[in-house]
């Protein structure tokens, strides 16, 4: 059984981990990128973490976050990190979203917590009150240059999914129009499947029954959701 997932692979080179998972269940699994993502603010997001002493702490709210750190520590930062930045931001707290995000973490050598939490609604209240929090937008989201020739090839050589899994509700947005055209009067026959409760809401809010919602943004809930909401007897 077949079933479509609009997400970057989370691997390099090697087989995501949740095309691992599914493939667990005899469930055919296909990844299709909806989102592209562009970098802003990055001289002001590198000046702040030359200034560990002026914050209470960090939080990751997804890994392209910790890719902006990564990009603010070029050739000529990476050794000031290495001596004194590191471990001065490791003497406070750092929080992620979900496991993805905490492995990325730890590896610029960071120490992570909450990612335990799985969502930011979960994470915001571990965190309440604990510290006072400065944000900066450090990427934005935007349409994959491909998505619609990618669904197009998709839908022409696998047919109609079985399940279709959003990753967020930009990626709903992006993709969405493409899916209702491809799958016409039979995307009625599609389980749909959201990674956590907000992209479940925004499906709900376009009309789409959601047929599952992992039960933490992780390969296995998502796999045994999918595997449940496909059995005969789910509706």
């Amino acid at each position: 059984m077949k079933v479509l997932l609009l997400k970057d692979s989370t691997e390099d080179g090697g087989q995501d981990p949740y095309i691992r998972e599914l493939g667990l269940y005899g469930l055919e699994a296909t990844l299709i990128p909806v989102l592209s993502f562009e970098f802003l603010s990055l001289p002001s997001f590198s000046e702040k973490l030359s200034r560990p002493e002026a914050y209470g702490g960090l939080i990751f709210t997804s890994p392209r976050a910790v890719e902006a750190v990564q990009l603010c520590l070029g050739d000529d930062k990476t050794e000031a990190w290495k001596k004194s930045l590191r471990g001065k931001w490791n003497a406070k707290s750092v929080y992620v979203v979900g496991n993805a995000t905490a492995s990325l973490v730890n590896k610029i050598g960071l120490d992570a917590e909450g990612e335990h939490c799985g969502n930011a609604e979960k994470l915001a209240e571990y965190i309440c009150s604990r510290i006072p929090m400065e944000s900066i937008i450090v990427y934005q989201k935007t349409p994959h240059p491909g998505i619609q020739v990618n669904l197009n090839s998709y839908y022409s050589t696998q047919g109609i999914p079985a399940s279709i899994t959003f990753f967020s509700p930009s990626g709903l947005t992006y993709s969405l129009r493409y899916i209702q055209e491809l799958s016409g009067d039979n995307i009625n026959q599609i389980k749909f499947a959201a990674i956590g409760p907000t992209t479940a809401r925004a499906l709900a809010a376009r009309g789409l029954p959601v047929s599952c919602t992992a039960e933490s943004p992780t390969p296995r809930a998502l796999a045994a959701g999918i595997r449940t909401a496909l059995q005969p007897h789910s509706c």
